[in-house]
């Protein structure tokens, strides 16, 4: 069976002619999601080239695995399995279709400048900026779209309810440079917040990430939460048995922000810092930390992408 996402991606691909590269068929699948769904099925981050769908891209290789896509590095492209799988009827395919005699001949340059007009957010971190866009007037919109920079400080985030690439922009319109892991076993079943791939977003946003397993509460511990008091009965043993032996992992921090000048997140799982030990960690570096520095709890359940 093949989620709904899965199907688009199929389906577009059809109707582009059954294969596409890697770069156009991001910026069409950006198109797409951007201006025919209400809600966009694909999310994107500002990457080195444009926008950029982590997400897709494990479809993709789920899509590889079941026989229905090409093992191809280079392009998108369907197998003899991979069209019977295409729906040929219903309102995705009118809309797909439609998109395609909109947009299915444009390709390459051409194509990129439109996203990057379009969408200038997901264009800040474009290393092709000035090929695509050669002039400072048609660069302004990137320019203004590029987040702030902020005050070295600290702030607390959890990935619940979010895609990987709605958790990396919120990031980034922060002002996040470092990201601290704080899980004592950083594995997750939801995709892009297992440590190997989380690194890796983070590092193709600009990212640095870090992981202090030390500073994270064994699974086994965190059993039969029913109620926020049990939550807070857990944080009390944490701060009182287990930060209270972790100076190293907070000066390590501290210095990262007072000495370096970086903006840390501290993460987690959960959307609520009180249901998070990132908020006992937090509270545990606040003394270290310069009298004004900026610490603050971000609990958007998924800010979505800014364009």
């Amino acid at each position: 069976m093949l989620f709904e996402r899965q199907h688009l991606l199929l389906s577009l691909l059809y109707a582009l002619g059954g294969e596409a590269g890697n770069l156009d068929f991001q910026k069409w699948l950006l198109l797409y999601t951007r201006e025919c769904e209400a809600t966009p099925t694909y999310e994107f981050v500002p990457y080195k080239f444009g926008g950029f769908s982590f997400s897709s891209y494990a479809d993709k290789r789920r899509l590889i695995a079941r026989g229905l896509l090409e093992n191809d590095d280079q392009k998108w492209r369907l197998t003899d399995s991979g069209r019977t799988a295409v729906r040929r009827k219903g309102e995705q395919r009118e809309r797909v279709d439609r998109f395609c005699r909109r947009y299915g001949t444009m390709c390459g340059t051409p194509l990129i400048a439109l996203t990057y007009r379009k969408f200038p957010f997901f264009a800040i971190r474009s290393e092709i900026l000035e090929s695509v866009l050669p002039t400072v007037a048609e660069r302004d919109p990137v320019n203004a779209a590029r987040p702030p920079k902020r005050d070295p400080g600290l702030v607390t985030i959890g990935y619940e309810g979010k895609s990987l690439e709605a958790y990396l922009n919120q990031l980034l319109r922060e002002g996040v440079t470092v990201l601290c892991d704080v899980r004592r076993n950083p594995l997750s079943r939801k995709y892009g917040f297992s440590k190997g791939t989380l690194g890796k977003g983070c590092e193709g946003v600009g990212i640095r990430y870090e992981h202090l397993p030390e500073l994270g509460i064994a699974s086994d511990r965190r059993r039969a939460l029913n109620s926020q008091a049990d939550y807070d009965a857990l944080f009390a043993e944490y701060k009182r048995d287990d930060l209270t032996r972790q100076g190293a992992a907070l000066d390590r921090i501290a210095a990262w922000i007072q000495k370096d000048g970086e903006r840390v997140a501290l993460t987690c799982y959960e959307l609520h810092p009180q249901q998070c030990h990132r908020h006992c960690v937090a509270a545990a570096l606040a003394p270290l930390l310069p009298g004004r520095a900026d610490i603050r709890h971000l609990e958007e359940p998924c800010p979505g992408n800014a364009s």
